[in-house]
C-alpha cells in the first residue's frame, strides 16, 4: 500500500490523472455522454502510457464524470447520467431559487467526500466487504430493487397513486423488447428496432430533458432566462460548512453508496436513489425535500460517488467488474496482459494499490477544479431561453443517438418526452417514471433468475429465507409503512391548518 501511495504521487501519474479529470468534466457535463462511453473512448490513448498511468487517467475520468453529470441535472433538470437523476430532484429547484452556485459547489463537495470514502473502502476493506457482497444473489437483488422502488413515496408529490402509476409506466417502458424469461418480444408492435428494448440513457433524456425544453418554450413569453444568477463571494466555504453540518447524514450516504457500489450490477443509480430515500426518511424536516433542499443533493452525490471507487473492489479481488466503467477498465488491464482478480494482487499488488490511491487523489482534484469552475459553469443559466432550449435539445439528440448510433433511439426519446410533458400537466412527476425505467432492468432479470432457482426448491425458500432477504423485506415494509404514516400526518396537519384559518376568518367577520 505504501509503495502504491508513492507511485501514485509521481508527477507523471498526477499529470495524467488531472488530464483524465478534465476530460471527465466535459464528458459528464454533456447529457448522454456517460462515464462508460468516455472511459471506453479513452482506452486506446492509454496504450502509450505505463499501465499505472493509464489506469490513473481512466480512474480520474470516471470519478470526475460522476460529479460533473450533476451539472446539467442541477442547471437544466437534465441528468447527465442515470446516477444523477436523484440529484436533479433538489438541485434544479435550488437553481430556480437563485442558488445555482450553492447547488454546484454542494455537489462538488459531496462528490469529493463520497469518492474519498469509497476509495478508503477500496484501500482498507476490499476483502471483508466482498465477503458480504458474495451473499447477494438474484433474490437479494430483486428485493434490493423493490426496496429502491419505495422512494416513489418521496417523489409522488400530492398523490401517491399518481406516483405509483408513474413508477408502473417506467417499469412498462423498461420491459419493451425481448423477455428475459422466454425470449419472446414484448410491446414491440411489430417494430424490429424495439426488439432491442429502450435505451436507458435515451429514455431518461426523454423523461427529463425533452419536457424541460418544451416547458422552456412555453415560458418564453413569461421570462427570458431559466433563473437569475448572481455570483456570491465566499459561497464555496459557506456551502462546505452546510454540507459538513450534518455529519450523520454524510456518513450514512457514504456507507450506503460504498456498500451498494461493491454489489456487481447494482451501480451508482441504485446507490443514489436509496441514499436519497433514506435521507428523506431520517430527516426531522421533510417538507423541503424536492423543493430545493441541499441535503437531497448531498445524499445523491455522496452515495453515487462513493459507489464509483467501491465498484472497483470486486474487480481487483474477484475479477468481476462492479459497474460498466469497471468492466472497461478491466478490459484495458487485460489488453496490457494484466488479469484482474487475485492473480493481479499477487503479481502486481503495487499497481492495485496505486490505482486505489489515484481514485482518492482524483476526488481531491475534482473538488479543486469543480470549485474553481463552479461560478463559470453556473453562468449557463444566464443564456436566454430562446438559445438555451435549442442547445439542450441538440445535446439531447446527440446523447440519445451516441449510445447505440441508432436514429430510432432519438425517435423514442422524443416520443417519451412528449408523453411525459403531457402527463406532467395532469400532475404526474417525472421522478417515479425515471425510477421505474432505471430499476426495471435490475428487478426483472433478478426475478426471472430467482424463479428458475425456485423451480428446484420452492418460492418460499428462495425469496423469504436468508438473512439478507429478511432484512431487505423488513426495510421495504417499514419504508412503505413510514411513507403512509407520514402522508397521513401531513393530511391531518393540513386539515388542522385549514380549520384554524377558517376559525380566524370567522372571528374576523364577527369583529367586523
Amino acid at each position: 500500500m505504501i509503495e502504491g501511495f508513492m507511485q501514485a504521487l509521481q508527477p507523471s501519474y498526477m499529470l495524467w490523472l488531472t488530464v483524465g479529470v478534465m476530460i471527465g468534466m466535459v464528458v459528464g457535463t454533456l447529457p448522454g455522454l456517460t462515464a462508460t462511453m468516455g472511459t471506453a473512448l479513452l482506452v486506446p490513448f492509454t496504450f502509450a502510457l505505463q499501465p499505472g498511468e493509464g489506469v490513473a487517467m481512466l480512474g480520474g475520468l470516471y470519478v470526475c464524470a460522476m460529479f460533473s453529470d450533476a451539472i446539467p441535472a442541477c442547471l437544466v433538470n437534465t441528468p447527465g447520467t442515470p446516477a444523477a437523476m436523484a440529484t436533479a430532484f433538489d438541485g434544479h429547484p435550488m437553481v430556480l431559487q437563485g442558488r445555482g452556485q450553492e447547488a454546484i459547489v454542494g455537489a462538488c463537495v459531496s462528490s469529493a467526500i463520497g469518492t474519498l470514502f469509497g476509495a478508503g473502502c477500496y484501500l482498507l476493506l476490499a476483502f471483508p466487504m466482498i465477503q458480504i457482497a458474495l451473499k447477494f444473489g438474484p433474490p437479494e437483488f430483486f428485493w434490493l430493487g423493490v426496496f429502491a422502488l419505495t422512494i416513489i413515496g418521496s417523489l409522488a408529490g400530492d398523490s401517491i397513486l399518481k406516483g405509483l402509476a408513474g413508477g408502473g409506466i417506467g417499469l412498462l417502458i423498461s420491459s419493451v423488447g425481448i423477455s428475459h424469461g422466454n425470449e419472446i418480444a414484448r410491446f414491440t408492435f411489430g417494430v424490429p428496432d424495439l426488439r432491442g428494448g429502450v435505451s436507458l440513457v435515451a429514455g431518461l433524456i426523454g423523461v427529463f430533458a425533452v419536457p424541460q425544453v418544451l416547458s422552456m418554450i412555453m415560458q418564453l413569453r413569461k421570462k427570458e432566462f431559466i433563473a437569475e444568477y448572481k455570483p456570491k463571494s465566499g459561497e464555496t466555504l459557506k456551502t462546505v460548512k452546510k454540507v459538513l453540518a450534518h455529519p450523520l447524514h454524510v456518513v450514512r450516504s457514504a456507507v450506503i453508496g460504498s456498500f451498494i457500489g461493491i454489489l456487481p450490477g447494482a451501480g451508482s443509480p441504485i446507490a443514489a436513489l436509496v441514499s436519497y430515500s433514506e435521507a428523506v426518511r431520517w430527516s426531522k424536516d421533510k417538507s423541503q425535500f424536492g423543493k430545493g433542499d441541499l441535503r437531497g443533493v448531498t445524499a445523491s452525490e455522496i452515495a453515487n460517488n462513493a459507489a464509483a471507487p467501491a465498484a472497483m473492489i470486486p474487480l481487483v479481488t474477484l475479477g468481476v467488474p462492479g459497474s460498466s466503467p469497471a468492466a472497461v477498465i478491466a478490459g484495458a488491464l487485460m489488453l496490457r496482459g494484466l488479469n484482474p482478480g487475485p492473480e493481479l494482487f499477487q503479481t502486481d499488488g503495487t499497481l492495485v494499490y496505486s490505482f486505489g490511491w489515484s481514485l482518492l487523489f482524483a476526488g481531491i482534484v475534482t473538488f479543486i477544479l469543480g470549485s474553481l469552475f463552479a461560478p463559470y459553469l453556473v453562468r449557463i443559466i444566464s443564456i436566454p431561453l430562446r438559445l438555451l432550449a435549442p442547445l439542450i435539445m441538440l445535446l439531447a439528440v446527440i446523447g440519445a443517438y451516441a449510445i447505440r448510433n441508432n436514429i430510432f433511439d432519438v425517435y423514442i426519446m422524443l416520443g417519451i418526452g412528449v408523453f411525459v410533458f403531457l402527463i406532467k400537466r395532469l400532475g404526474f412527476h417525472p421522478g417515479p417514471i425515471g425510477l421505474g425505467l432505471i430499476l426495471g432492468p435490475i428487478i426483472e432479470p433478478s426475478l426471472v433468475q430467482a424463479m428458475y432457482i425456485a423451480d428446484a426448491t420452492s418460492v418460499w425458500n428462495v425469496f423469504f429465507t436468508g438473512t439478507v432477504n429478511i432484512i431487505l423485506i423488513a426495510l421495504s415494509v417499514l419504508s412503505i409503512a413510514f411513507i403512509v404514516w407520514t402522508q397521513r400526518v401531513e393530511r391531518v396537519q393540513k386539515r388542522a391548518s385549514a380549520s384554524a384559518k377558517d376559525q380566524l376568518a370567522d372571528a374576523a367577520d364577527t369583529v367586523e
